[in-house]
């Protein structure tokens, strides 16, 4: 399903000479040819492990970051803003009559990089956009009575931000000294376990001097790294004890782990059955971002909607895992919140499912492993949010065998009262060889209801072997016959369409021609130049992309067609 409409992208182009600035990594060396044994690296914090250290940014533009990095933990990234161009400066000390050769790696924006203050000529050189880290060098020679230089990175104005890293000064050590060589950093000490849920434990230890960066591990391995003196490790089993252990880390080397801390997950909270879905429902995709449409939290729904799905779950770094990451965008103060929205539209008889896949959206499941990943993250979620079920949009290609696995499983988990729902695209279920279609049948005695996106698919085949144009009664009577003729029952079949205009690429349905084909294919009237040989009173009724598109619509959709989809016989 379409998560953005199409938007106009542009750049702001520069114009003239483009004034100096100085990128991300600096390197200074002495000499005008060999170094000499005495030649050091006189800038400090070269590497950025000691955050801002010894450099200043300008309005606040620069902040070190653990990713990108070239070598070590830490690197500085710097974002250029309105009429500041995000410059970032060290001064160092220097010998007189001496020359220097100033360098850094650079990635990102616009860079510059330059020194000023040099008592003869100051000097710099600069790198358009680069997607990978590239060195910037310069040589620069001081004055009679020069003892100190100013060296500077800095960005363009309105362009992307810019990173550095690994910069160095290399020449004759004025008498400032160099960065001592890291040492391996001695072990954390008071690693302790705080807040708990069905699937995270959140931990907090002492900071290390000289550490840049620190190692997570979980039974002994699956080391996390964070730059910080606090985690939360996810993706945990419910009621299910777990040994953590923290290591310190630098650019020398890591210490040894700390004494072990054991922490229990929280035990499921049931979030119970729910309502059941009516005879005939009305299902409505609810979005989690903000692509134009009107932003609504859950509360906000339209009460014609039975079922609610929230879309969409994120898949994580483990393959077939699913997680759930609240968009701020759509303004809830906390998930609390979020989930006490869940609970009030439970209450008031509606389902609220998590919706998986979608147009960017995808979620492996080609394994008994990722099978299992699917159904322990997804039941999880359930727990957390109070979630009634899940529904599969999947749009980039679906392996029935195992899919069918992680259904099973999860179904197991949660029981008879999960809600399980479906929006394969028209060409998905086309015929009864699809793995979309296979995965219905296969799962046809725990599926709710199949709700195919009869649109942005141009015309298709329908039962009769004709071929249709996508937005008339024709076209969705003809493809729905085909599941119901295909073995799926008619409680298990719902029309999809776009709630708008503006809700799909193509395919747009009037109102009216839904309502007409719910009438042709439960009573047999209204129909196009396609009539059925029978009529099937139970389908279940209708769903729309989304509850956004429908509202920005005035609630055009849902005021026409719920009503209507209640009212079949």
């Amino acid at each position: 399903m379409d998560r953005t409409p199409t938007r106009p992208h542009g750049r702001r182009l520069l114009g003239g000479a483009l004034a100096l600035a100085v990128g991300s990594g600096l390197v200074l060396v002495g000499g005008a040819g060999t170094a000499q044994a005495a030649d050091v690296n006189v800038a400090r914090n070269a590497g950025f492990e000691n955050g801002l250290a010894y450099w200043s940014c300008s309005a606040g533009s620069g902040a070190t970051v653990s990713s990108p990095v070239r070598t070590g933990a830490g690197a500085l990234r710097a974002t250029p803003a309105g009429l500041d161009n995000a410059k970032c400066v060290q001064t160092v000390t220097v010998k007189p009559n001496s020359t220097y050769t100033l360098s850094a790696w650079v990635q990102g924006g616009y860079a510059y990089l330059g020194a000023t203050g040099t008592g003869t000529t100051d000097v710099s050189t600069w790198t358009p956009d680069s997607a990978s880290w590239k060195q910037l060098t310069t040589t620069f020679t001081t004055g009679a009575s020069t003892t100190s230089v100013q060296i500077y990175t800095h960005g363009w104005y309105g362009t992307s931000p810019y990173s550095v890293d690994d910069v160095s000064v290399f020449g004759p050590d004025g008498g400032g000294g160099q960065d001592p060589d890291p040492t391996v950093p001695s072990t954390p000490a008071g690693l302790a376990a705080g807040t708990v849920t069905t699937s995270s434990v959140a931990l907090s230890w002492g900071a290390v001097s000289g550490a840049t960066g620190y190692k997570v591990y979980r039974d002994g391995g699956n080391p996390q790294t964070v730059t910080g003196t606090s985690a939360t490790v996810t993706g945990l089993t419910a009621d299910t004890a777990y040994q953590f252990q923290v290591s310190a880390t630098n650019a020398a080397g890591e210490s040894a782990k700390s004494a072990a801390v054991t922490a229990r997950t929280a035990k499921p909270t049931d979030p119970g059955p729910g309502p059941a879905v009516p005879r005939h429902a009305v299902t409505g995709y609810w979005q989690n971002f903000d692509n134009g449409a009107a932003k609504q939290k859950l509360r906000d729904v339209q009460a014609a909607y039975d079922i609610i799905a929230v879309s969409f779950a994120d898949s994580t770094a483990t393959p077939g895992q699913i997680t759930f990451n609240l968009d701020p965008a759509v303004g809830y103060a906390s998930v609390a919140d979020f989930k006490a929205d869940i609970a009030a539209k439970k209450a008031a008889g509606k389902s609220v499912i998590l919706s998986v896949g979608g147009e960017k959206g995808n979620v492996t499941i080609n394994s008994d492993a990722t099978a299992t990943a699917f159904a322990d993250s997804a039941y999880a979620l359930m727990q957390e949010y109070g979630f009634n079920g899940i529904d599969i949009d999947l749009e980039h290609g679906v392996n029935s065998t195992y899919l069918t696995k992680a259904l099973r499983q999860l179904s197991a988990k949660a029981g008879s009262s999960m809600v399980l729902t479906m929006a394969p695209q028209t060409i998905d279920m086309q015929n009864t060889g699809s793995e979309y279609f296979k995965t219905a049948l296969a799962v046809k005695d725990i599926l709710t209801v199949v709700n195919t996106q009869y649109y942005n698919s141009g015309s298709m085949l329908g039962c009769d072997g004709k071929v249709y144009s996508q937005g008339s009664v024709d076209f969705l009577t003809a493809l729905a016959c085909i599941q119901l003729q295909g073995g799926l029952a008619p409680s298990q079949v719902g029309l999809g369409v776009p709630a708008s205009t503006r809700g799909a690429g193509s395919g747009y349905v009037d109102p009216q021609v839904v309502k007409n084909a719910l009438d042709c294919l439960t009573r047999g009237t209204g129909c196009g130049t396609f009539k059925p040989a029978q009529t099937w009173p139970a389908l279940r009724g209708a769903m729309t992309w989304s509850t956004n598109w429908d509202a920005t619509a005035g609630n055009a959709w849902s005021n026409a067609v719920g009503p209507h989809v209640h009212n079949l016989p």
